[in-house]
This record gives structure tokens, C-alpha cells and sequence, in this order.
């Protein structure tokens, strides 16, 4: 049996991906690094906002809306960068035991079923968005057009399809190797 050595440290950049899984990799953490400035934009936002209504009877106008906006995006920045350094949840109490390339197998099917979740969920959020721009809608104080933030999650989701459907080609090439 043939093992490969593979590395997902969060920040590495060479392993077994080769030059479209590094470059898939270096995306998505460009991607998930964006999502969380929003973030940090988003707890400044709010600290101003609740500061300032303590103690100087100021707010910061629709934060809520914008919390709510801004955080949505944000989170589907994280999905693909997660699946591709093994982030997500995994229970191996079944698995702990069996050969490597059958757990890689098992890994190259769940991967598969990450792909078709990214891949449904990138479709139906930008149908939705698409279905919100043309019915105007806009949010209560600000008056911003709610498709926008909601077509601003597309991107990470199509990654998260690539993302997974690249993992089960990846976990797929391991079980062979490793079986050999």
C-alpha cells in the first residue's frame, strides 16, 4: 500500500491539490478572508451602533437591516475554503477502523454530495435573487434593494460546488492510490 503525504494546514499552498486544487484552495481563502473583514466591519458597525446609543443617543441607521445583509454574504464566503482543508464535521466512529481507501472512498462520496449541495444551493439563491429584483423589493429603513447582498452570495457558493465536486475527484484518485 502506496501512501501520499498530505498537508492541510490552513495556510499551506503545495500538496497533493496540483496547480488547480492550490489555485482552488488559494481562491477560496482569498474568498473567506473577505468574508471576514466583513465580519469585522460588521462588530464595528455594531459597537458604534450600541455605544453610541448608550451614551450619545446615536445609532447607526438600519444596522440591523445591514447586519443581517452583510452577515449572510459573509458566511457563504467560508463554506469552500472549510470543505477543502477538511474544516467540516466528520464523524469516523464507523470509520475509525476501516483501510485507508475506503475511508477515502467514503470521503470522494460525501464530497460528491457537498458539490451537488453547493451547486443546488448557488442555483436556487440566485434564482431568488434574480425573482427579488424583479419584484423591487427593498429593505425597511435603508431602502436598499434586497437582491443585491443575496446575488453576493452566488460566488461562494458556485466555489463550494467546485470546491466539492474537486474534493471527490481528489478523495476518489487517493482511495485508488491507496488501495494499490
Amino acid at each position: 500500500m502506496r501512501e501520499e503525504p498530505l498537508s492541510y494546514a490552513p495556510f499551506t499552498t503545495s500538496d497533493s491539490f496540483g496547480p488547480f486544487g492550490n489555485l482552488l484552495l488559494r481562491l477560496s481563502r482569498a474568498l473567506a478572508l473577505a468574508g471576514g473583514l466583513v465580519f469585522m466591519g460588521l462588530v464595528i458597525m455594531s459597537l458604534v451602533s450600541v455605544v453610541g446609543r448608550k451614551l450619545f443617543s446615536f445609532a447607526v441607521p438600519g444596522d440591523v437591516e445591514v447586519l443581517q445583509m452583510c452577515a449572510a454574504l459573509a458566511l457563504s464566503t467560508f463554506f469552500a475554503y472549510c470543505h477543502l482543508i477538511h474544516g467540516d464535521i466528520k464523524v469516523d466512529f464507523f470509520t475509525h477502523k476501516m483501510a485507508p481507501h475506503k475511508v477515502a472512498l467514503l470521503d470522494c462520496l460525501g464530497s460528491l454530495m457537498v458539490g451537488l449541495f453547493g451547486a443546488l444551493i448557488a442555483w436556487r439563491t440566485a434564482a431568488g435573487a434574480l425573482a427579488l429584483k424583479e419584484v423591487g423589493e427593498t429593505s425597511a429603513i435603508l431602502s436598499w434593494p434586497v437582491w443585491i447582498p443575496q446575488a453576493l452570495m452566488v460566488p461562494g457558493f458556485v466555489l463550494l460546488a467546485v470546491a466539492g465536486f474537486y474534493m471527490s475527484i481528489h478523495q476518489l484518485r487517493l482511495a485508488v492510490w491507496r488501495s494499490l
